[in-house]
């Protein structure tokens, strides 16, 4: 993990009024360090601790408290701006319920040990609650910019797992210490090195000073490199909504944020060395005449066609406009965005721009300055009808071109069935599963396979975000990931196997809702869900209740996102397949089993069904692929058999 860009490393700077083999020294050390960033603490925000003995005028050791003292800056603070305070009133105080601003003012002035010290913080008792010798607390821009947020608390977690304890807002003070006080022993634990304020900026701590600074600057660091890996996925697929509008089809929007992208997006001259023009006209219809700067779609577009008018005026032939949507978009926070009709076309132009980056950074600042081609140039390339025939022969988009689908169990039987089937109907896939072959299942720009589990929310949720970055949103959401489990009659249920089916077949669900509802609402062609149920939802089983009922509450839930997600455009499906044994929810133990269970041999057991046919994966996802097209587009809550005719369903 590499430290925060901007913070000072503790061995960088040596003090020559302080003393850092001492606790107090080190302490106004550490708070310089963190005062003196801008991006960490801003006009006397802030503040530090650390606990030591300190003597009486009698000698007796006394457990103290020093904090820095109110009005003092931690950029310059000096060991004269600590506030010493005794632990032992602190800690009787600490457990009170309530307490007013004035009576904690005046307590906390009552404990000073030195009349002659600042008033001390307004979080002295959250510092003295607080298990360790030295405490570190910053206003950090990054950890208030992804706590102020409708997701705050599981981006903290996401980021930092279990090793922080989170607090909601509460206002500083003895509310907030006694707040933490209360949530501290559901959360804290020995490896816990840090607590994240919602709304408000980090603490760390340790045995010293140098430890908490330290462990500060990581945790700066990791925060920072999760929003740059992590830009909020609904802003990622706003954008592409608004380039497919402008488009007048969906599109991929693929994101890059390597090291000559992030250099490239940060000049201060990029609007004007981006919009010269491409390296040669022939890029001209992989990414257009230039670039767009930041995220006005709607601009670029009235530019375009300003561009187009002023230019087919000098053409005596009837010119019918391009669409004027993007390819490239460069932004100094999200990166390069690279756009076309399938993820191909979108790896084509980022590989065109990333030349283009190169060769237009070198020539403007080592060879005299960047020169395109006149725009007049440009366009009569990319409205050259030999030009326009390279496109013509890519023929007509497939029936999901532009679109992206998530699939749940992707790496065998019925997801990778729907995978598949969606893949050739032209949609990028972006395919969950435990097994490590599902990064492999699928070769091409168009697929991308990700290891997940899918009953843990926050690696879920990672997954997602690495989709929507990968191809700019989402349009499609088929849930096929889901366990069976061995057949087991109520009076021998085993409660742990019952858990573990819900966790994988519901909860699991209804975290991943939670995730990707936002995203649908923003998809340019309209969400669509088809989850894969069972015939044991209308017609159960025995030995099959933990998954008969998960399954039955998979139709319910799905039932309720219908209802709630429908004025978005959302359309929610299901389908009740009966019997499709190329699964991996079925072994041959299994089937065996099953089939004795009903007195039947195996391939009996396999057709036994009205029309006496086998149910393939592939016929579950020729319909599920289908129920995400145009001929279901007036059906949502809807739920299709797909078992051959069964007479208990029937």
């Amino acid at each position: 993990m590499t430290r925060s860009s901007h913070a000072t490393e503790w061995e960088s700077v040596e003090p020559a009024d302080l003393d850092l083999a001492t606790p107090l020294g080190a302490c106004c050390h550490g708070s310089r360090l963190l005062g003196s960033d801008p991006g960490l603490v801003l006009h006397g925000g802030g503040n530090t601790s650390v606990k030591m003995q300190r003597q009486d005028i009698t000698g007796e050791a006394i457990d103290a408290l020093l904090v820095k003292g109110s009005g003092w800056d931690l950029g310059s603070i000096e060991p004269a701006g600590f506030a010493p305070l005794r632990m032992t009133r602190l800690k009787e105080l600490l457990r009170l319920d309530a307490m007013t601003d004035e009576e904690m003012a005046r307590e906390l002035a009552a404990s000073k040990l030195d009349p002659n010290a600042p008033q001390p913080s307004v979080e002295a008792l959250l510092h003295a609650f607080l298990p360790f010798a030295a405490v570190q607390h910053s206003h950090a821009d990054c950890i208030v910019g992804m706590t102020n947020t409708s997701t705050g608390e599981a981006n903290a977690r996401e980021i930092y797992g279990e090793n922080v304890v989170v607090i909601p807002y509460v206002m500083p003070g003895f509310d907030l210490a006694r707040c933490v006080r209360d949530l501290w022993p559901q959360q804290a634990h020995s490896e816990t090195t840090g607590m994240v304020l919602l709304n408000h900026g980090l603490f760390t701590f340790g045995a010293s000073t140098r430890e908490a600074y330290e462990r500060h600057l990581t945790m700066i660091a990791q925060a920072e490199d999760w929003i740059a890996a992590h830009p909020e996925a609904a802003k990622l697929a706003e954008l592409r909504r608004d380039v497919s509008g402008h488009a007048g089809r969906p599109m991929i929007m693929s994101r890059h944020t390597d090291d000559d992208v992030a250099a490239y997006v940060q000049r201060g001259d990029l609007a004007d060395i981006a919009t010269r023009g491409p390296l040669t006209p022939d890029h001209v219809i992989r990414t257009k005449r230039v670039a767009q700067i930041g995220t006005d779609v709607a601009a670029y577009a009235n530019d375009y066609v300003g561009y187009f008018d002023t230019n087919k005026a000098r053409k005596t032939s009837e010119l019918e406009m391009l669409d004027p949507a993007p390819r490239i978009i460069l932004d100094p926070s999200l990166g390069m965005l690279t756009i076309g009709t399938t993820a191909n076309a979108a790896d084509i132009a980022a590989d065109i721009y990333h030349h283009t980056i190169d060769v237009v950074t070198t020539s403007e600042d080592r060879l005299g300055g960047y020169v395109a081609l006149p725009a007049a140039d440009i366009f009569d390339v990319e409205y050259w009808d030999l030009e326009q025939a390279k496109l013509r022969r890519e023929g007509s988009p497939p029936e999901l071109a532009g679109q992206v689908a998530l699939v749940t169990g992707a790496a065998s039987g019925i997801g990778r069935a729907c995978a598949r089937e969606l893949l050739a109907r032209g949609a990028a896939v972006v395919g969950l599963d435990l097994s490590e072959s599902v990064a492999e299942t699928f070769t091409g720009p168009a697929y991308l396979g990700i290891r997940c589990d899918v009953s843990d929310a926050e690696a879920q949720a990672a997954a997602v975000h690495a989709g929507v970055e990968r191809f700019g949103g989402l349009d499609i959401v088929i849930v096929a990931a889901g366990i069976l489990g061995a057949s087991q009659r109520l009076d021998q249920l085993d409660l742990d196997a019952w858990r573990k089916t819900m966790s994988v077949n519901v909860d699991s669900v209804a975290s991943l809702f939670s995730i990707v509802g936002p995203l649908l609402a923003l998809s340019p062609t309209y969400g669509r869900v088809i989850m894969i149920g069972s015939k044991n939802v209308p017609a159960p089983g025995r030995g099959a209740a933990a998954y008969s009922a998960s399954k039955a509450a998979l139709t319910q839930l799905a039932k309720v996102a219908a209802l709630e997600w429908a004025d978005a455009g959302v359309r929610i499906n299901s389908v009740h397949p009966d019997a499709v044994f190329d699964t991996g929810l079925w072994s041959d133990e299994i089937l065996a089993e099953r089939a004795s269970n009903y007195g039947l041999t195996v391939e009996e057991y396999k057709t036994r069904n009205l029309l006496g046919t086998e149910v393939e994966s592939a016929t579950v996802a020729a319909m599920v692929a289908s129920m995400c097209g145009p001929a279901f587009v007036a059906t949502t809550g809807a739920q299709v058999p797909i078992d051959g005719g069964n007479e208990r369903v029937i």
